[in-house]
């Protein structure tokens, strides 16, 4: 076993050398699956994460100084090398955060179509110029010139769900708009984040311009954020961490991709074969460890029998099993995460729920867990699960299914199922949450679309032409126009 991980041992891109980190330290992980060694990545010190913002930065003077096709340029071949390396990352992904093969192939095409399309967005994003006159006459001789500028040194941090995929949606973005990137994955998929990486060094990367930063948050996280050369930080993970996060950046713009408790709002006019379809489907893949999983549903109790029995049916037919053999619900990321849910569903059975299939448990794999006649007074009505448990509340009416839904600390996605669009744009208007899906799931995407949290689930917009506007800041040029 030794030897094996010897041999799959990873290194890190500092100012353009692949190497060890001087500590000799690593940390191996272990797959979801079947917890067996992937490999081990670089445990980096804080002498290198300073080498690794001073390399950026002085990267960054030259890439903020060329054009946006140049630029341009190493995103289209970074997707080439995706494409080309696309079976070794899946395969990585699958193995390293329990993955469906055909899922994770699909993470790696998305990712080469969202670095392509940023590529192109890039070339759009120009400044403005304003007439003072059409403020009042008195300034009619001011024009001012607003231009877009990089921040600098953007620190992206990125989640293990969707480890290739987050983690470009911050870097493309931040170097189109002519930043430098410090990049810090999560450990666990630190190695699909390194083969991303590989990728994008093999596209030509300038030495520091995107520096990969590995090791333990709990030893590193601190000086990566608080460090006063970073000039922003994206952030996807956990609402805690990303208040934490927002606490210690103080004055620099921060990015947060954070927690949901998604709803699906079921009217009675609702097709309820479509509806339980999109919530399954919503609720279940990749084991619900999607921060846009439905994560409740509030359906109306006069219509809650038929939309039980249908999805009962649908939960029951999903697969369970291995990654490898492309399971929907398949192992969660680790142990603790199983326990998260266990005690959730526990915790709803004693206070009454009814649960609807068997609740079964191997190890970090929860079967899926269907429960019916949840009251707001269970844990499981308002944590965020991240596995693959699905609450039914019922509700008088669709006042007390907005109540219930707007209580929430978090405010991500939610959807609505019905025939009335009039009601459906009203329920809309109400939510507080960033997107509402009309007759389909909660999801990311398509990846140009503006994709924002409120309260607990984020700060900023991303979306491709936010995520590039996001990663710049606008200067203004006065330009007084009387000689007198």
């Amino acid at each position: 076993m030794k030897a094996e991980l010897i041999a799959n041992t990873y290194q890190l891109l500092l100012n353009g050398e692949w190497k060890e980190t001087s500590s000799g330290k690593t940390i191996e992980n272990l797959s979801p699956s079947d917890n067996m060694p992937v490999g081990a990545v670089q445990a980096m010190t804080e002498n290198e994460v300073d080498l690794a913002v001073a390399g950026a930065k002085t990267a960054q003077k030259d890439w903020a100084n060329r054009s946006f096709s140049e630029r341009a340029e190493l995103l289209y071949a970074w997707a080439d090398q995706l494409l080309k390396m696309k079976e070794e990352i899946a395969e990585t992904i699958m193995k390293e955060v329990g993955k469906g093969y055909s899922s994770a192939e699909k993470e790696v095409v998305r990712t080469a179509d969202f670095i392509k399309y940023t590529a192109e967005e890039g070339k759009r994003i120009h400044g403005e110029l304003i007439n003072g006159g059409n403020f009042n006459a008195g300034s009619a001789n001011k024009l001012a010139m607003v231009q877009r500028k990089p921040f600098g040194v953007v620190l992206a941090i990125s989640p293990f769900n969707y480890p290739v995929n987050l983690s470009a949606s911050k870097i493309a973005p931040a170097l189109i708009a002519g930043n430098a990137v410090v990049f810090k994955p999560a450990t666990q998929g630190a190695i699909s984040g390194t083969l991303m990486i590989k990728a994008l060094d093999k596209a030509g990367l300038p030495a520091g311009l995107v520096n990969l930063v590995t090791g333990k948050g709990s030893e590193i996280g601190d000086h990566l954020t608080t460090h006063p050369s970073i000039n922003m930080i994206n952030f996807t993970g956990g609402t805690e961490t990303g208040e934490a996060i927002s606490r210690k950046a103080s004055m620099i713009p921060v990015i947060l991709e954070l927690g949901g408790k998604d709803p699906a709002i079921v009217l009675n006019d609702a097709n309820f074969e479509k509806a339980a379809e999109d919530i399954v489907a919503g609720a279940f893949s990749y084991s619900g460890q999607r921060c846009t999983a439905i994560k409740r549903v509030l359906v109306m109790d006069e219509v809650a029998d038929a939309l039980v029995d249908k999805l009962k049916e649908k939960v029951n037919a999903l697969k369970v099993g291995a990654p490898e053999d492309n399971a929907v619900v398949t192992p969660l990321i680790n142990g603790k995460a199983a326990d998260v849910v266990q005690q959730l569903v526990d915790d709803a059975v004693v206070k009454g729920a009814t649960a609807l299939t068997e609740i079964k448990r191997a190890g970090n794999l929860v079967y899926p867990v269907l429960l019916d006649n949840v009251t707001v007074d269970m844990e499981v009505a308002w944590k965020e699960p991240f596995g693959p448990v699905l609450p039914v509340i019922r509700v008088k009416n669709i006042e007390e299914a907005v109540t219930i839904a707007n209580e929430s600390e978090y405010g991500l996605q939610a959807s609505i199922f019905t025939k009335s669009v009039e009601q459906a744009i009203h329920i809309s208007n109400e939510l507080e949450t960033g997107t509402v899906q009309i007759n389909g799931k909660t999801e990311r995407g398509p990846d140009h679309f503006p994709f924002l949290g409120v309260k607990g689930s984020g700060l900023g917009v991303q979306g491709i032409r936010n995520s590039i506007e996001s990663a710049t800041r606008e200067k203004v040029i006065v330009l007084n126009m009387n000689q007198g």
